[in-house]
């Protein structure tokens, strides 16, 4: 087997990108401190072609170094919002249609792999602070709450990690392959 090289991958130009059909789905960072895992939902973003990123509360956005760092120019192709208040972000996608969840542990959370969205829907995937999660008041404006199963010692995910497996899970369960 041979590693392909960079130029051999097809990738979209950045212009491409802008201009491509997206995955109905967008992120919403809830106070996201560190700018590494910023940049890394923002590259997350672009790999799944989401619609957008959505940037609340004390959570930096571009242009940032630190971002650039870990998003290596994804922060310029993904369209990205942001929201004084994650509310006001979550009221506004409710209002274009999205059905809402967090990525939270809570009662009544669906775990990840038994959920099944519907094909039809929009949905926003809001994702918390690194030690407090999503606030309540957030999870309670939601429509849902997912929860990643997990089996070991610890009760959390790194927030770039959190990200990478629910967005590709519902890139997967919804949409692929939807560019061809």
């Amino acid at each position: 087997m041979r590693k392909l090289k960079i130029t051999e991958l097809g990738r979209l130009t950045a212009d491409e990108y802008r201009t491509s059909d997206k995955t109905p789905l967008a992120v919403v960072l809830d106070h996201v401190r560190s700018l590494n895992n910023v940049g890394s939902v923002f590259r997350t973003a672009d790999a799944f072609r989401l619609e957008a990123v959505y940037l609340c509360g004390i959570t930096a956005t571009p242009p940032h170094a630190e971002i650039h760092k870990t998003a290596l120019g994804a922060e310029d192709t993904v369209a990205w919002h942001y929201y004084r208040e994650t509310l006001d972000a979550v009221a506004e996608l409710k209002r274009q249609g999205y059905t809402v969840c967090a990525l939270e542990q809570a009662e009544g959370s669906i775990s990840l792999e038994r959920f099944v969205p519907d094909r039809r829907e929009k949905y926003a995937v809001v994702i918390g602070h690194e030690v407090k999660g999503v606030r309540q008041e957030v999870v309670d404006a939601c429509d849902i709450c997912l929860e990643i199963p997990q089996y070991g010692t610890k009760h959390s995910l790194n927030v770039s990690v959190a990200a990478g497996i629910v967005l590709w899970d519902f890139f997967r369960k919804l949409y692929h392959p939807v560019f061809d």
